[in-house]
């Protein structure tokens, strides 16, 4: 069993969707401080916002200034970490589309050129000359 276990871990498919998930997560915290570290920052200098402190409280205990504060306090509702999370969820959707679309279009690039038409064979090139030679004797 250890054996076919071992088997089954070191196909091509299993390696390749391990080193996916792995790229797939380091390219997830790129993104995460894309968005908190450069692009939240920017869009709350120009209204002052800071998305990561919107939240509604769903408790009237609830008097917290910040989210961290206010869910110690009771039930929130944490909707600028919602939009934090949209936005990376964006980001990522549209790298990806852009992946896709590169993939899709290096495979039309390959499918639409034109190839080498085929060589005849030396058998078909000597039958060919032997019939013209019949047709004109």
């Amino acid at each position: 069993m250890l054996k076919e276990f071992r088997d089954f871990a070191m196909k091509g498919n299993v390696v390749d969707l391990a080193f996916a998930v792995i790229i797939g997560a380091a390219f997830g915290a790129i993104v995460n401080s894309l968005v908190g570290d450069i692009i939240m920052p920017i869009v709350g200098a120009f209204g002052s916002l800071d998305f990561s402190n919107y939240f509604l409280s769903l408790s009237k205990s609830v008097t917290a200034a910040n989210l961290a504060d206010a869910k110690k306090q009771g039930a929130v509702l944490a909707y600028g970490s919602f939009i934090t999370v949209t936005v990376n969820f964006i980001i990522i959707a549209f790298v990806l589309f852009l992946m896709v679309r590169l993939m899709n279009h290096l495979k039309r690039k390959d499918a639409v050129a034109p190839a080498e038409p085929p060589k005849p064979a030396a058998e078909v090139m000597l039958l060919t000359e032997i019939r013209d030679l019949l047709k004109k004797g």
